[in-house]
């Protein structure tokens, strides 16, 4: 036990002395989530909207107003002709504009042509997002207006739409990877390159104590950034957390002690920590991002990226945090994800160990 905790203590100081690791610990993850919560955002958010009507009945000026009250759109201008619109459009000087034709300001709401809306296409994600958030905001005026309900619709889960309830625990499932991959890659690598390896081979210590000592300090911090990143999306990004926080944070160390089991596979195959690096950060990164389901459907990806993102680690906790923390199920509902997770840590574990080789080469 004293070797052990000595081990612990020489690769806390390692760790503590280094101020670009310090940086990396518990920079990244703020900068990460408060960048992903606030500034990269899918939110639709004062869109830029010109007016084109000929006419100022009632119903036309309160759905206008509407249009303009709500935080989704800013009246920019009301114009004659839709040539003005398309003209903003192009000069940049508006995303979108609602034409009102004279069937709408004679009240035949039936009509396909009452309203038409017109954006810009250069971006036609965004350009859908904000058809469809005018288009519920004028069904609801007219619908109140003919005292029916002509559009009925429900968002589960997140009925305000914000883009932070998807980007959270994407973020988190991304952050724990990396961090604690790039980290535990570089433990042993640094003792091979600085020499200090010897030490370590003509100790009584076994390999399993010396990876589990490496290991545990990084274990620490990475809980440490896992509060963190809890706290900055429940008080600052105002992410609920309707699931158990004990299941969350269960699941969540099982899901730290696989990235740091791949991080010490790759520092045990890695020969310098320029490749430990590169292999951790480059081969992890893109995956995370894209082939994670965290900014796209894995539903929607062609049949083969669909089989390789079955060996992402990150896709199975972004699925879990996303049932725990958003939709606050239970944890059978996620007892597939626990089960690949852990199947993923044991099988990382067993391989480090077997690689790790107690002579220097």
């Amino acid at each position: 036990m004293k070797q052990f905790i000595s081990f612990i203590i020489k690769e806390g100081k390692h760790i503590f002395r280094d101020k670009r690791t310090m940086l990396i610990l518990f920079g990244m993850p703020v900068v990460m989530m408060l960048l992903y919560g606030f500034a990269i955002s899918t939110d639709v958010r004062n869109v830029r909207t010109i007016v084109v009507t000929s006419t100022t009945d009632h119903l036309t000026q309160q759905v206008i107003e509407c249009l303009g009250q709500s935080d989704y759109f800013t009246i920019n201008a009301l114009v004659p002709s839709v040539e003005d619109a398309k003209q903003m459009i192009r000069n940049q000087k508006a995303e979108m504009a609602v034409v009102f034709t004279g069937d709408f300001a004679n009240k035949r709401y039936d009509s396909k042509a009452a309203i038409q809306i017109i954006t810009d296409g250069t971006d036609p994600n965004m350009a859908q997002m904000y058809a469809n958030y005018a288009q519920s905001v004028i069904m609801q005026t007219v619908a109140g207006n003919n005292n029916a309900s002509l559009v009925s619709s429900k968002m589960l889960y997140n009925p305000q739409s914000k883009s932070a309830y998807n980007f959270v625990p994407g973020i988190m499932g991304m952050l724990l990877l990396l961090i604690c991959t790039m980290m535990t890659s570089i433990s042993i690598v640094r003792e091979k390159e600085r020499w200090t390896m010897e030490v370590l081979l003509v100790s009584p210590a076994k390999p399993l104590m010396i990876i589990i000592a490496k290991a545990v300090p990084y274990m620490l911090l990475s809980i440490f950034i896992l509060v963190t990143i809890l706290f900055i999306s429940y008080y600052i990004l105002i992410v609920p957390i309707a699931g158990g926080i004990g299941w969350i944070g269960a699941i969540s160390l099982l899901y730290i002690l696989l990235s740091l089991s791949l991080g010490l596979f790759i520092s045990i195959i890695a020969n310098t920590q320029l490749e430990a690096l590169l292999g951790s950060a480059m081969v992890l990164l893109l995956p995370s991002v894209f082939l994670s389901g965290m900014m796209f459907p894995i539903e929607s990806m062609p049949d083969i990226l669909q089989y390789i993102t079955a060996i992402i680690p990150n896709r199975y906790y972004i699925s879990a945090m996303r049932k725990l923390m958003i939709m606050g199920v239970g944890i059978d509902s996620v007892l597939y994800e626990v089960g690949v997770l852990s199947v993923m840590t044991a099988v990382l574990l067993s391989v480090a160990l077997l690689k790790f080789n107690k002579r220097l080469e």
